[in-house]
């Protein structure tokens, strides 16, 4: 009898060893996806501490934030962060510079659209939510046609926005050229296309969200557009190392991981891009 049950017991767990070596992997594939949103869904289930209010800083950059129009990226970004923590959340608008003070000293709590380098991971957490890469704008009768030929040339002075950082090559430029005195810095993209336009700088670096002012007849006619080439640099939500716990800021970071997960992020960007440059910038 035993013999007969050891044998019957062993003929089922075959059977079923067998059904799952034959699983489709179309179907296993479904399934470790939808184990994976589980744990997003888990992870901001938890959802962070709303135990006091919190503050996140915009700042005015082309398409990401317009502080006249209080309308961007940015904004709609922060927005749905915030109706999703559950949190609450007072948004204010400040120079990018200051922005980072703040955040350093613990005395703000979020921006957006940062970039991390080894200086401000000490300080900061980062949830990444798009990437794009860097172009050097310049006049063209300042004959440049190359990354190198604007560096050498030493009548040439280059316009930035002030204590923005860039891609590897673009750093290395911008750099290059301080040591020499030849960088003009500004608080923002408009004061800087008037400079470029009086001619006072003829190079600024620019990202995907300036390409809408290059629409302006005036500004096209006067410029050419030279790649970096550098890989696309990430961009995220900023989180204050002083102000959040490391435990917190993974609850921040899950919100925005789910709001890429579920398409919401990509359709924030497809309301301002083409949809082709659109996933091409939140897909990475």
């Amino acid at each position: 009898m035993l013999h007969r049950w050891n044998s019957r017991a062993s003929k089922l767990s075959n059977r079923k060893n067998s059904s799952v070596k034959h699983i489709p992997r179309v179907f296993k594939r479904v399934l470790m996806l939808v184990f994976m949103a589980l744990s997003v869904g888990s992870a901001f289930a938890a959802g962070p501490q709303c135990t006091r209010p919190f503050s996140l800083a915009l700042h005015d950059h082309g398409l990401l934030y317009s502080a006249s129009s209080d309308v961007g990226i940015d904004k709609d970004f922060a927005d749905e962060l915030i109706r999703r923590s559950g949190c609450k959340v007072t948004v204010s608008f400040l120079p990018r510079a200051r922005i980072w003070q703040l955040i350093e000293s613990g005395a703000l709590d979020f921006s957006t659209s940062g970039i991390s380098n080894a200086q401000r991971e000490q300080f900061a957490g980062f949830a990444w939510y798009f990437s794009n890469q860097y172009y050097l704008l310049v006049r063209k009768d300042s004959g440049v046609t190359s990354l190198d030929g604007f560096e050498r040339n030493a009548a040439l002075q280059m316009g930035i926005i002030r204590s923005f950082r860039y891609s590897d090559s673009a750093n290395r430029l911008v750099d290059t050229l301080q040591l020499a005195n030849r960088v003009t810095q500004a608080g923002g993209l408009d004061p800087l296309y008037q400079t470029l336009m009086l001619n006072r700088i003829q190079g600024m670096i620019i990202e995907p969200f300036d390409y809408p002012a290059l629409e302006e007849k005036a500004i096209r006619e006067v410029s050419n557009i030279i790649e970096f080439n550098d890989p696309a640099v990430p961009h995220g939500l900023i989180m204050s190392n002083k102000a959040l716990s490391q435990t917190e800021q993974e609850k921040w970071r899950a919100i925005v991981n789910a709001m890429r997960a579920d398409g919401t992020v990509g359709r924030i960007f497809a309301k301002y891009f083409k949809p082709d440059l659109a996933a091409k910038l939140v897909n990475f």
